[in-house]
């Protein structure tokens, strides 16, 4: 009696702890299904982020490891939904979740061939094995792969199930989701697709490899025609639907999945928008950019134009005088005046052999192109275009390291002229003349002006008269709109809106800070426009406009700059090596002028609505002096000597 009761306790604990053992089995299992489920119920997948131009043209993906662009039910066509119904699943909106009835005929077929062969998935079914489970036929699976999909129909809808559906599935060539192949496939959204082409896509999910039409095009329309022939035997399309798009042979694009057409644009995008949106790649944003891309191209092609008469005057050298210039590079940098949106940047002549970004990363010393910024300060400070500056040489010590040393700056003519006015000292960029009107200023007011303006490590000797520093062609371009934007200093954007995918928008723009007033920044201007008239810039002259300018060389011709605008764009141009060592003989006006002249030329026939004449302030006042028109203002005032001279009353002269 007492063995009795002994074997009955020992079942009694073992039936209670297998009752245990199966409820936490059940709990675990049933936890795991809803952290399955969950999954696709809550489904917020990886998408792509778009990139466009200001236009609204596309011109890169930005994805991470799945290329996918998101399309909502109501984006996606009904007759698509009906092709993929009527090849994959014709009782989708009749069952659960799981079709008892073809799984029943298909495990007759498996008990006969003594294997898991058949399938007799649901779309449901499709959905869940794509996103959770692995396509391994095993009965374990299976089951698994049924209790979700009865989950998944107990709480979303058949049209939340499809919209999941055709925005996971893969469609071969690293397309993921519907949109996504239709874009890539036949450049088109969806509702866009004829029949022949919605019956292509369906088809593609069997055995997307195989039926990809940019590599078997004969597999993949045979396949399209099976579900048109499959949706006309259900009477959803007619025989003349059916007819008609039997033979139809659509256009197939083999396209890169990035669609980058402005690589140096891209990264720069990536480099300035990581922090803020960490999730760039993943995320779905639509970036908008300020890029113009039919100006990307023109500046692209400009630049290779410079490049390669650079390297054809290389060809005519010899001896000691030939150049390597296997490491020559260049950008260039265009902006709207009144707003620094950046139209277009080419950070090097060739992407594919150099993806560094010359444009925003290199730091090169700007040269004589600095200069117009010196001659602000004097102008700002009551010297007019027509004061006398010096242009002789002298002799400056200096200490270096508790050493005494001189310093005994050139023209580049190797000649000086004495006494010349302020315009031509800048016309011609004369060295002697800059460094002197420092000298007269006061080294520490002018640098401190020029920190004012928003540069920063700048030399605090008289180097800075001659650009010793380094800078971006883009920073420097934001400088240069104190001259092309009438005295505000713009900081050039590249972004103009973000949109999320749930379509809430930030947009940007320029930070703007006021140096100096119109009228004074339009003296500036003056003289940069008789610098492309008949200065060291007249290569960069264009025939019909009005362009204003600066070259800028650096010592041993290691830097080659025109930096220049029209009354409404600006451009930036730069030529060196990388290496940061001498070209030859390669000054701005003769490299870089060029290419500015080139892109303003081509320009003019895209848009020859542009303005072509700058506005003059009104409160400048015009004077002919010697025959040649002069400008003044209340605060850069004309030479007293100077007034009888001019055409207009003493009245008029009064400010």
């Amino acid at each position: 009696m007492k063995v009795i009761k002994l074997i009955l306790k020992i079942f009694g604990a073992l039936f209670l702890v297998a009752i245990i053992a199966g409820l936490i089995a059940f709990g675990y299992f049933s936890n795991q299904v809803k952290l399955d489920a969950d999954r696709l119920i809550d489904y917020n997948p990886n998408t792509t982020t778009r990139v466009y131009d200001r236009n609204g043209e596309l011109i890169a993906n930005l994805f991470s490891d799945k290329h996918r662009l998101y399309v909502p039910f109501e984006g996606i066509p009904p007759r698509l939904i009906e092709a993929l119904i009527a090849i994959e699943d014709t009782s989708f909106f009749e069952h659960d979740g799981v079709n008892y009835e073809a799984i029943f005929r298909a495990a007759i077929k498996d008990v006969k061939s003594m294997s898991l062969k058949e399938g007799a998935s649901t779309l449901t079914q499709q959905l869940i094995k794509n996103t959770i489970l692995t396509n391994e036929k095993k009965f374990k699976r299976k089951v698994n792969e049924a209790i979700l999909a009865l989950k998944l129909e107990s709480e979303l809808s058949k049209e939340e199930i499809l919209e999941r559906y055709l925005n996971e599935i893969y469609f071969g060539h690293r397309y993921y989701g519907v949109r996504t192949a239709a874009l890539g496939y036949f450049r088109k959204e969806l509702k866009e697709l004829n029949l022949k082409e919605m019956a292509i896509l369906v088809g593609l999910p069997k055995a997307p490899s195989s039926y990809d039409p940019t590599r078997r095009p004969d597999l993949s329309f045979a396949r399209a025609n099976t579900v048109l022939f499959r949706m006309k035997k259900l009477g959803w399309i007619s025989d003349e639907e059916y007819q008609k798009y039997e033979q139809f042979e659509p256009t197939i694009y083999d396209d890169t999945l990035t669609q980058n057409k402005t690589p140096y644009i891209t990264d720069q995008i990536l480099r300035e928008l990581k922090d803020e949106y960490p999730d760039i790649r993943t995320g779905g944003y639509s970036i908008h950019t300020t890029i113009d891309f039919e100006l990307q191209e023109l500046a692209k092609r400009s630049l290779q134009i410079g490049y390669f008469e650079i390297l054809k005057r290389a060809e005519n050298l010899t001896g000691e005088d030939v150049i390597d210039y296997s490491d020559l590079n260049g950008a260039i940098v265009v902006l709207e005046n009144n707003s620094a949106e950046v139209l277009a940047l080419v950070g090097g002549v060739d992407y594919k052999k150099s993806a560094y970004n010359r444009a925003s990363q290199s730091l090169r010393q700007p040269g004589s192109s600095f200069k117009p910024f010196i001659y602000q300060v004097a102008l700002d400070a009551g010297y007019s275009t027509q004061s006398r500056l010096t242009d002789i040489s002298r002799t400056f010590s200096y200490e270096d390291k508790d050493e005494e040393k001189e310093w005994k700056p050139k023209n580049y003519s190797k000649n000086f002229s004495g006494m010349v006015t302020l315009r031509q000292a800048l016309i011609h960029s004369k060295n002697l003349a800059t460094i002197n009107l420092v000298n007269e200023l006061g080294l520490s007011t002018v640098h401190r002006e020029i920190k004012k303006m928003g540069f920063k490590n700048i030399p605090a000797d008289l180097s800075i008269a001659l650009g010793t520093f380094g800078i971006s062609p883009l920073k420097f371009s934001g400088f240069y709109t104190i001259f092309s934007n009438y005295g505000k200093r713009l900081e050039p954007i590249l972004v103009k809106r973000v949109i999320t995918k749930e379509g809430d928008e930030k947009t940007y723009t320029a930070r703007e800070e006021i140096v100096t007033t119109d009228a004074q920044s339009f003296l500036i201007t003056s003289i940069l426009r008789d610098v492309v008239k008949k200065g060291t810039g007249r290569r960069a002259g264009v025939k019909g406009i009005e362009l204003a300018g600066k070259t800028g060389t650096t010592n041993d011709y290691k830097d080659a700059w025109f930096c220049g605008y029209s009354p409404e764009i600006q451009t930036l141009v730069w030529f060196g090596k990388d290496n940061n060592k001498a070209m030859y003989k390669e000054t701005g006006g003769k490299a870089a002028a060029p290419v500015f002249a080139n892109f303003y030329k081509e320009y003019l026939e895209i848009h020859p609505e542009t303005k072509r004449v700058f506005d003059v302030p009104k409160e400048v006042r015009s004077v002919k002096i010697k025959g040649n028109r002069e400008y003044f203002t209340p605060i850069s005032k004309p030479p007293k000597s100077n007034t009888n001279e001019s055409s207009n009353s003493n009245e008029e002269l009064l400010f």
